[in-house]
């Protein structure tokens, strides 16, 4: 038999971080395994009396309950994305047979990293940063993945202002974008409504109301020529932008006290308002056609490597690996809880709110395919212009089109405001709990944070402000990501990395053409967030003493097991530390 030993924090669970008069504070416990040959485990404990450190002493705020936490991990990983990039991935990689890949990462990747960072949350009760303790080297993993969250708010807070400005502009009897009879419209105007305005010989040059509403009624991108002219902010976007800024705030100043009331509301309201637009979409014209559309198989298109490839970072997508936000949200539960049962129900629900959106969206899209009688991939697109255009256009031309516009709009601003939220307490948790200046100023650090993400969204508000937000949408979370969660667990990803690099292809938006010097600032955005983890594993091995394999051996080591490598004894460095499961 063998024998080992580890030392564990226990810590109180209550659930507010007011302290007992009796509270008696975490206490160690060592555990002595016994592995017997037939493989069942007996442990054998004693409790310790280690000094602690002022960190260890603190009682750590907990869920009020624990579906404050479900709502919070659920609403985090349901987002736009669900919406507008799964149904479309899932039509353009062979329909059913998407689902084949998509599984398989599921099953052999997604489940098993989103249960990785639950349980490293949870166990080790610190954020993004601070669960590297467990091998101090990679601590720039942690700092990698705050820096990749902090990179998404730039521009995902912009899509959530879209969608509120949307929302204002719902409630009007006529929609804005339903006639070309408004000043933002240029003479290609066809009105969406005029029989065969999709026919004719100018057909191919001619734009929807909805289209000239998104692109120069909201974004005005006619005023501006590229990234080399953005032009100022529009005040529309700004005030809509300090709206969702304000409201990220008050959502997250208190910490999970507040934020896990909010999501009551923010989780459960996209079912709602996703079941009603089921409903609706189903008894279209054209609505059958295009769920034959969405379900089609073409098991082919399985031979092709970028099939595979969409499959796997739609999975770091969909589930929100990678960006610490599950390690931040889960060290905020109990220590007994049980994170296994949360990875798979969550994985579950979100796995299935991605395909049954896409019942929802083809249905429409199949009516608007029939209504302008062209092919289901002439309407059929993902991102932005699948909500802010192709949406909205369907929308208008039902009765009572207002009505169903701000349902659809207050889903969208639900579905952003909840993943926005888990982006943010990524970085404002994984910060503060490196940093005990930040951890006793959390209300002031939090406005630091969304003063700061609202400043550099100030650029996507600007005229050629979707230049910047393709671009960092297309850089900023993409191979770093991959990169990261490769550092996590190299024996899955390291593959998808390397393709995802080498087929790489350019951002563009519309007929724009990115230059050369955006393709290098979005790589230098890119390597930004990747690079800190060799920087900081090299800082590590230069500041820690000794020889070279001293050096690795205190980096490679958990920091509670250091007086261990003081001794000579380093399990790492010995075979059967690898061998011995």
């Amino acid at each position: 038999m063998s024998e080992g030993r580890c030392s564990v924090a226990l810590t109180s669970s209550a659930a507010a971080p007011a302290k007992e008069a009796n509270a008696t504070g975490p206490k160690a416990m060592e555990l002595v395994l016994v592995k017997e040959q037939n493989g069942v485990q007996l442990t054998n404990s004693t409790l310790l009396n280690p000094p602690q450190s002022p960190t260890e002493a603190q009682d750590r705020e907990t869920w009020s309950k624990k579906a404050d936490f479900l709502l919070s991990v659920i609403g985090f990983a349901v987002d736009l994305a669900n919406v507008w990039r799964f149904p479309y991935l899932c039509y353009k990689n062979g329909g059913g047979a998407f689902l084949v890949p998509y599984l398989f990462f599921m099953v052999v990747a997604g489940v098993p990293l989103f249960f990785m960072e639950l349980a490293l949350g949870q166990f080790n009760r610190e954020g993004a940063a601070g669960v590297w303790k467990i091998c101090p080297i990679l601590r720039g993993v942690g700092y990698a993945v705050i820096l990749i969250s902090l990179y998404i708010g730039f521009f995902y807070n912009v899509i959530i202002a879209w969608a509120l400005h949307y929302l204002f502009s719902s409630f009007t009897t006529e929609l804005p974008w339903t006639h070309c009879n408004h000043t933002w419209n240029s003479p290609r105007c066809s009105d969406a409504r005029a029989p065969n305005a999709s026919s004719g010989a100018n057909s191919t040059s001619r734009t929807t109301p909805a289209a000239e509403y998104f692109e120069r009624g909201v974004l005005h991108l006619h005023e501006s020529h590229g990234l080399d002219d953005l032009g100022p902010p529009r005040w529309q976007l700004t005030s809509c932008l300090v709206l969702v800024i304000a409201l990220l705030y008050f959502s997250l100043w208190k910490g999970v006290k507040t934020s896990g009331k909010v999501v009551w509301i923010t989780a459960t309201m996209p079912y709602v308002v996703l079941f009603a637009l089921l409903l609706r979409g189903i008894t279209l014209p054209g609505a059958v056609d295009g769920i034959r559309a969405y379900l089609s198989v073409d098991f082919h298109r399985l031979c092709e490597a970028s099939v595979w490839i969409d499959a796997a970072i739609q999975i770091c997508f969909s589930l929100g690996v990678g960006l610490g936000v599950l390690i931040a949200f889960s060290s905020y539960n109990k220590f007994t809880n049980n994170c296994y049962r949360d990875a798979i129900i969550t994985t579950s629900v979100n796995s299935l709110t991605s395909f049954s959106s896409g019942f929802v969206v083809f249905s429409f899209l199949g009516y608007m395919a029939q209504k302008h009688s062209v092919p289901i991939g002439d309407v059929a697109k993902d991102g932005p212009g699948l909500i802010f255009i192709i949406y909205p256009e369907a929308l208008a031309t039902l009765p009572l089109s207002s009505v169903w516009a701000v349902v659809f709009f207050v889903m969208l601003l639900t579905l952003g405001i909840d993943s926005a939220m888990g982006g943010m307490e990524s970085v404002i948790t994984g910060l503060a709990d490196e940093f005990q200046l930040l951890h006793r100023h959390r209300e002031l650090f939090t406005l630091l944070v969304v003063l700061a993400t609202f400043l550099l969204s100030l650029f996507c508000v600007t005229n050629g402000g979707i230049y910047v937000f393709t671009l960092l949408d297309h850089f900023a979370a993409g191979t770093s990501i991959l990169f990261g969660v490769l550092m996590e667990v190299i024996g899955v990803a390291w593959f998808y990395v390397v393709v995802s690099i080498a087929t790489f292809r350019p951002p563009h938006y519309g007929a724009y053409v990115f230059p050369e010097w955006a393709n290098a600032l979005g790589w230098a955005i890119a390597a930004s967030s990747m690079s800190v983890i060799p920087i900081y594993a090299a800082y590590k091995l230069c500041s820690l003493p000794g020889s070279s394999r001293e050096k690795l051996a205190y980096a490679i080591t958990p920091e509670t097991e250091h007086e261990r490598v003081d001794s000579g004894e380093v399990r790492q460095f010995t075979l059967r530390h690898w061998l011995v499961v």
